[in-house]
């Protein structure tokens, strides 16, 4: 948590930046004190997003398309037996890549696939999808159900807020000040959530355990300027 130092001044005119570049007069007839407050919730995770790169070669691009067409239609048919949600395909782009040698050069043809699986399928991603010809898995995000995003905001901000206001009332009491009313709060953070890479696994090893994912942590932090009275 950062603090910052008060302005030891008996009485001032605040002036404090607003959205679209407007600005607020506020007036504090008293030291002007502000603190960061933060909060964090650790929530149970019922789902992940995933990404994938799926990648073809050809001779020319028409040939690469062609293939990158039936690597696509294998994931999808596999991801469909998932029962996946928002599945979303990009469009293919083609380059090309070199050989050593007096091999040719040939075309990389590829796509981006994303989506949304149930937590129990973490294994059926890595082996079942992961394992198909081109196929290149990306670190999952881990979330949980939308329905209680109200609630738990409402429940970082008041804690963000409270552990902003005890560090006001502390800088106040340290000035010898017995009060402190609030001028004006700025809602800073958001989610930060923790990806865990997904990659192919052998079969003598044992499975990717989804219990064992990072849960998601939502954080709030705000900027609160207090008049200690």
């Amino acid at each position: 948590m950062r603090r910052c130092l008060p302005l030891l001044l008996p009485s001032l005119i605040l002036w404090l930046p607003m959205a679209a570049g407007a600005q607020v007069q506020l007036q504090c007839s008293g030291t002007v004190v502000d603190a960061r407050g933060n909060a964090e919730v650790r929530r149970t995770a019922s789902r992940f997003r995933f990404s994938l790169g799926l990648e073809a070669e050809g001779a020319a691009a028409d040939p690469a398309l062609e293939e990158l067409q039936r690597r696509l239609a294998a994931v999808r048919t596999r991801l469909k037996a998932l029962d996946v949600q928002k599945l979303e395909v990009g469009s293919p782009s083609t380059w090309q890549r070199g050989r050593r040698g007096r091999q040719p050069e040939v075309t990389v043809a590829s796509l981006q696939v994303s989506g949304m699986l149930a937590m129990p399928q973490l294994q059926a991603l890595v082996r079942q999808v992961g394992g198909l010809p081109g196929v290149r898995l990306s670190p999952v995000q881990p979330e949980a159900e939308s329905s209680g995003d109200e609630a738990i905001r409402r429940r970082l901000l008041r804690e963000a807020y409270k552990d902003a206001l005890d560090q006001g009332r502390e800088l106040a009491a340290v000035l010898g000040r017995d009060r402190v009313v609030p001028l004006q709060v700025q809602v800073e953070g958001g989610m930060r959530p923790t990806p865990l890479r997904a990659m192919a696994a052998d079969e003598q090893v044992p499975p990717f355990d989804p219990r064992e994912l990072p849960q998601p942590v939502e954080r709030l932090s705000l900027q609160v300027w207090f008049c200690a009275q």
